[in-house]
């Protein structure tokens, strides 16, 4: 994906937290990330790329398009991130396949429940609070739930008739007041019970007395001049402020369902699509339909909800939608929240689902905007150069050596005002010995436009020389020669003053500075000559470089070239990792590549 690319859908990705996925054309996962600005982030992949590592750039290259989830909260970015790699694992992904699952707090099902952390969820009836992304900060909020709530940490049976039976003493815990001291029947389970309830009302996100009590103490820690204490408080407080106790990707209470949401407008329908496995959200997409005749939000959902669960092969057993259907299936049960978390996951569909309908609104906006630019400008060129059609395909020509070394040119294209880059073309000037600029440009002329004379194909509207009168005669001659002067207007634009000339006049035509044509042939112009300028780097570079690769056995010019474009000197391919040529030749001849560096070396 190149940066002209992002810079077309720039405009519509937003400033929200949220997973984007750089996926290939066969919409395959190469790398899932997460981000607290999705633009601001997604921009820095186009940026200044040679600060970027070989990985990174080799994955934007062979990426197709991005797709991207909005959610509430950088911490449903990292979970819905984590979910995604576990389940894709995405080729460029390595930061997060280890297998860890999430963390979460348990308050045990058992008399006198202790309050833990743990990575496993297991059935027994007990409560799970989370998940947490920063152990460091779970690990705050469970000191502070024991220096607010002593609770034992022992991990005893502690029945009613092993508590009579008097088979446990106090330990240390009890002497140091971090427990009551349950085990040798110190306390009662009522009472005990009680500070579950609170634990269980702080996990839940209800602080607000807790709040308090931790202002207050801070602040009388303060006055005492106990300004250690009072800054471990602010710890905590700070801790409760950062903690979110419930997560928008990740559920304990939702196990498998799908949640889908519908957004209309005049045409189009839009049905945004929640997959969740075992609680956690595994994937979002959005479907797009053209109403016709059929304008009924139920018949939509329904039709979308289908076509959704047969694509994604689908089997859960509970649908989470915003409004009363009919599914006809008595085995699929349908939920329609008010409240709570599958309310919120529905919240989240409806988000996506809304988000879909603005940026594709965008892109009809973007692309009507860009194709009447585009037309304006070409009419506008078309009137400047007094020519009898538009120059949909413009082709822009260039030479370049030194001091008559490597002479090679280059060929660009335009098509309705833009690069053409898959129809640029490079030559190696095969019939002029020395610097002749003039007779390149001929040779050049003529080898492209013979070639598409035998292949039948459409010949350019406009063709632009970089020079003045001498390099445009030549190109002429091969015009004439190939009798196709009447098809394509040709004309040279000189670098000096930048005048326009026309074959057989020696009066040049000066353009408007400002004028849009004129920036549209300069771009042109300025292309060709970048193209050129950069194969002709590669020739001289290939010279004083290639034959050392090219001794390798199996190793021929054309890969070769490939290795010294991606790498740009043997020093660094040299440096580079058995992987990293891999990506760029294959596995067979990365290997020949290593082992000859290690007998040099040797």
């Amino acid at each position: 994906m190149k940066t002209e690319d992002f810079k077309i859908i720039a405009d519509q990705v937003p400033h929200q937290p949220g997973v984007y996925q750089f996926q290939d054309e066969e919409n395959n996962i190469l790398y899932v990330g997460k981000a607290k600005d999705l633009r601001k982030r997604l921009a820095s992949y186009f940026g200044n790329k040679s600060n970027q590592a070989y990985k990174t750039r080799t994955m934007v290259r062979n990426a197709h398009h991005i797709d991207f989830t909005i959610v509430e909260t950088e911490q449903d970015a990292l979970l819905l991130e984590n979910t995604m790699i576990k389940k894709y694992q995405p080729r460029y992904n390595v930061d997060l396949k280890d297998g860890k699952s999430y963390t979460y707090i348990c308050v045990k099902k058992e008399r006198f429940p202790r309050v833990f952390f743990t990575r496993k969820m297991i059935k027994d009836g007990s409560t799970y609070f989370g998940p947490y992304t920063s152990k460091y900060r779970a690990k705050i909020v469970l000191e502070m739930i024991r220096s607010l709530f002593p609770l034992r940490t022992c991990t005893l049976f502690l029945s009613e008739k092993n508590i009579n039976q008097n088979k446990f003493k106090v330990c240390l815990e009890y002497h140091i007041k971090n427990c009551l001291g349950p085990c040798v029947g110190f306390e009662e389970e009522e009472a005990y019970n009680e500070r579950i309830v609170q634990v269980k009302n702080m996990l839940n996100g209800h602080f607000g007395a807790v709040k308090v009590h931790l202002k207050k103490e801070m602040k009388d820690a303060a006055e005492r001049l106990d300004f250690e204490n009072a800054q471990n408080l602010k710890i905590k407080l700070d801790a409760f402020n950062d903690y979110q106790a419930k997560s928008t990707v990740v559920s304990q209470t939702i196990k498998n369902a799908d949640v889908f949401s519908i957004v209309t407008d005049e045409k189009d329908a839009f049905v945004n699509y929640l997959k969740v496995v075992n609680g956690a959200v595994i994937n979002s997409h959005t479907l797009e339909m053209v109403k016709n005749l059929n304008t009924d939000e139920r018949d939509l959902l329904v039709f979308g909800i289908r076509t959704l669960r047969e694509q994604f092969n689908s089997f859960a057993t509970e649908v989470i939608v915003p409004f009363k259907i009919d599914l006809f299936d008595p085995a699929i049960k349908v939920s329609i929240p008010q409240r709570g978390e599958k309310h919120k996951l529905l919240e989240l569909a409806e988000k996506n689902g809304k988000y879909f309908l603005l940026q594709k609104k965008k892109e009809a906006i973007n692309k009507n905007n860009k194709q009447t630019s585009a037309e304006r400008i070409l009419k506008t060129l078309q009137e400047d150069l007094n020519m009898k059609k538009v120059p949909w395909h413009i082709e822009c020509f260039d030479n370049s050596n030194i001091q008559g070394t490597n002479p090679v040119a280059s060929c660009v294209v335009f098509k309705n005002a833009k690069p053409a880059n898959k129809d640029y073309r490079h030559y190696n000037i095969k019939t002029v010995v020395g610097p002749d600029d003039y007779a390149s440009m001929e040779e050049v002329v003529y080898r492209r436009y013979k070639r598409l004379l035998e292949e039948g194909k459409d010949f350019p509207q406009l063709v632009i020389i970089d020079g003045g009168k001498g390099q445009l005669s030549s190109a002429m001659k091969s015009i004439y020669k190939l009798g196709i002067q009447k098809e394509i207007t040709v004309i040279g634009i000189a670098k000096r003053l930048e005048e326009i000339y026309f074959p057989g006049d020696s009066i040049p035509l000066y353009i408007n500075k400002k004028s849009e044509s004129l920036k549209l042939i300069q771009q042109a112009r300025n292309e060709a000559h970048r193209f050129a300028i950069t194969f002709h780097r590669l020739k001289r570079m290939n010279e004083m470089t290639g034959t050392s690769l090219t001794n390798i056995p199996g190793i021929g010019e054309k890969t070769a070239q490939k290795l010294l474009i991606e790498f740009k000197s043997v020093k660094k391919l040299k440096e580079a990792s058995l992987r990293e040529i891999r990506m760029v030749v294959g596995m067979s001849a990365a290997g020949k590549i290593k082992k000859w560096f290690s007998e040099e070396e040797e």
